[in-house]
């Protein structure tokens, strides 16, 4: 039997690109707040809304959580911070052990200069969208150590389609996922039987190459690496 996943956020900028990668392996149900835009079924839940949250995830095995919301103050929070909260409650409350959460690496903009980073804590600044973001890993690392539920948050700077063809003049970008690589550590991250501490952040990104930062935590719990050889497509001929 598939196991039961629920995506939050499902029809925004990664939901539509990422669960056509986990549709074949499991019985998922969309959640959002607005339509999909393949015109799939799709729940109505406002992760604001602790109640929507609750009646959502009941007889669930999974929540996979990509809500986000940047350019409202007030709104940003409800999202970003209070509905990993609720998230965090009604998975206590149903008895979900297994949740994966995503956001951005926040760290990785005070490392530009180095190399062979990798496991470092978050730094998110004074940027109000990166203190909601941060704030919200915070909560899951609490509830899930607490708890005993299984967290796993992939952390990135940018997604998009993988490149079809060579790309010349620019070198690829760091902290960028492409979507196949994303479906690929989903699934990984579903079926790993745990993480240390019940909760691990991980980078994720497709281009390796540069040896700036690292997804040794990634490959080494996971079993994750890029499925293809992205950075090929960069490499500058002879």
């Amino acid at each position: 039997m598939k196991k039961k996943v629920l995506v939050l956020g499902a029809c925004g900028n990664i939901g539509p690109f990422l669960t056509p990668g986990l549709a074949p392996h499991y019985d998922l149900t969309l959640a959002d707040i607005r339509p999909h835009p393949d015109g799939l079924p799709v729940q109505r839940v406002d992760v604001s809304d602790y109640s929507q949250v609750h009646a959502a995830m009941a007889g669930m095995d999974a929540v996979i959580n990509l809500t986000v919301l940047r350019d409202d103050p007030a709104q940003s929070f409800a999202v970003n911070t209070r509905g990993m909260y609720h998230l965090m409650r009604a998975a206590v409350e149903h008895g979900i052990k297994r949740i994966i959460h995503t956001g951005p690496q926040s760290a990785r903009y005070w490392f530009d200069h180095d190399f062979g980073i990798d496991d470092i804590p978050e730094m998110p600044g004074t940027g109000y969208y990166m203190l909601t973001k941060y704030l919200s890993l915070e909560i899951a690392r609490t509830w899930s150590r607490t708890h005993g539920i299984q967290t796993l948050c992939f952390l990135f700077n940018g997604l998009g389609p993988s490149p079809t063809s060579p790309i010349r003049g620019e070198d690829f970008p760091p902290f960028t996922v492409v979507w196949e690589d994303l479906q690929h550590a989903c699934r990984l991250a579903l079926e790993v039987e745990s993480v240390p501490d019940n909760f691990q952040c991980f980078n994720l990104h497709s281009y390796l190459g540069q040896g700036k930062y690292l997804m040794d935590k990634a490959t080494r719990l996971l079993g994750h690496r890029p499925v293809a050889a992205w950075a090929d497509y960069y490499r500058r001929l002879p």
